[in-house]
């Protein structure tokens, strides 16, 4: 399970920053601590380091075009540029996953305060993994408003698309400001209404100073909602705002130019010993073949040499061979001795054995060429050639074939085919 350091930057007039250790399930593993920022690095060990930025610097909005990818990045500028006071040239845009309702998050901050937060991280020692709004730590809980309070401003959604903060005001100014709170109008007239209907149950975080501060508007709104629950912060808004981040929500700045590279030596680190004792028995094995094939070469060269000179010897005059096997193999049939098997003597010796059980049968004339014998033979009769045949074909070596069969005066002439039984 991935682990996370969550920082909460303090706004300009604060020195203090705040952190905790969570992991991807929101459950806690340290308490929450506050210190300057440097102090911050003695906790990150091998956690990814997510940072919370003030939402008062941050605008976060959501926008519906009908594109994603570079397409999406290119085009946030200018959709939301009637609604943003400073030059888009001047600011930083970072979109998130698309939402149910088909709309996208977008977060704008100024490059030059996006920029201050990355210098004064450098200088504590802490490369963020991602920087995120603060707003984005209050969970969103479809069908509720869910409402933070921390420090001087009120973090708030619809658990739609509905995401602000706002600051100085109090919480039942702010329902009122996303038009939550019944104005005295008709009902049927706000049923009428082309707008969004708002939840009627509202859930409040804050910590025990502000709820009593704020007594008099949880009973002006529970008369004006369904339900309103109040959700007691008794380690601060620090734990509430990093359980919810580190299981994916919100948007990271760090998009674009401002993504963080890649160190992937760092990845390779603990595989370097492998590396090196697999890249030097390669180089063993290589060495070992190459040398293996200089020798057998030598080997090879010294051999064709004493070959040619034993052959010059037998054939003077004769050049030089490249292939002693083409040439000793060239000798060997202009001598006769390839290797074959002994067929005709064998079919020789089957021919005496069934012509001596058949005396009467006379061989005329025999022929061999490629593996098969021709013979003529004279017999007293057709029985008699039939006998040779069967006794040719006897051991079940040979197969006799009678070709064609002529009267000869009293005696009767055949040509008789013999060859290995299956060829």
């Amino acid at each position: 399970m991935s682990e996370y350091l969550v920082i909460r930057l303090g706004d300009n007039s604060q020195q203090l920053s705040h952190w905790i250790a969570v992991d991807s399930s929101g459950a806690r593993r340290s308490a929450p601590v506050a210190g300057l920022l440097s102090e911050a690095t003695t906790d990150i060990h091998d956690r990814e380091v997510i940072v919370l930025v003030p939402s008062a610097e941050v605008l976060t909005t959501s926008v519906d075009i009908p594109v994603k990818g570079a397409k999406l990045v290119a085009a946030l500028p200018y959709a939301l540029e009637e609604f943003l006071a400073e030059d888009i040239e001047s600011l930083h845009f970072a979109a998130g996953a698309k939402r149910a309702s088909g709309r996208t998050p977008v977060s704008v901050v100024s490059n030059d305060r996006l920029q201050t937060w990355l210098d004064q991280l450098d200088a504590a020692g802490i490369a963020p993994d991602s920087i995120i709004a603060e707003s984005y730590g209050l969970a969103r809980i479809p069908g509720t408003i869910s409402m933070l309070l921390a420090d001087d401003c009120v973090l708030i959604n619809d658990g739609a698309d509905v995401e602000l903060v706002m600051q100085s005001v109090s919480p039942g100014d702010a329902l009122a400001a996303i038009g939550a709170l019944d104005d005295g109008t008709d009902t049927d007239e706000n049923e009428d209404s082309n707008g969004p209907t708002m939840p009627r149950h509202v859930l409040v975080y804050c910590e025990p100073g502000d709820d009593e501060r704020y007594q008099h508007d949880w009973i002006a709104m529970r008369h004006e909602l369904d339900s309103v629950d109040i959700k007691l912060l008794a380690d601060g808004v620090m734990p509430r705002l990093a359980v919810t981040v580190a299981t994916g929500a919100g948007i990271n700045l760090l998009q674009g130019s401002y993504a963080p590279k890649k160190e992937y030596s760092g990845m390779f680190q603990p595989w370097k010993t492998a590396a090196m004792l697999l890249l030097a028995f390669g180089l063993v094995a290589l060495s070992a073949k190459v040398a293996d094939y200089y020798f057998l070469t030598k080997q090879e060269a010294e051999l064709r040499q004493m070959f040619n000179a034993e052959y010059q010897q037998m054939r003077p005059g004769a050049r030089e061979t490249e292939d002693p096997r083409a040439v000793v193999e060239s000798l060997r049939r202009s001598l006769g001795t390839v290797d074959a098997p002994p067929i005709f003597l064998q079919s020789m010796e089957q021919l005496s054995r069934a012509v001596s059980e058949n005396r009467n049968a006379e061989i005329q004339a025999i022929s061999f060429r490629a593996g098969v014998i021709d013979l003529r033979i004279t017999a007293p009769d057709v029985a008699t050639l039939d006998s040779l045949q069967r006794a040719i074909a006897k051991n079940s070596q040979f197969q006799a074939t009678i070709q064609s069969t002529d009267q000869d005066g009293e005696k009767v002439s055949s040509r008789i085919q013999i060859q290995v039984s299956g060829s």
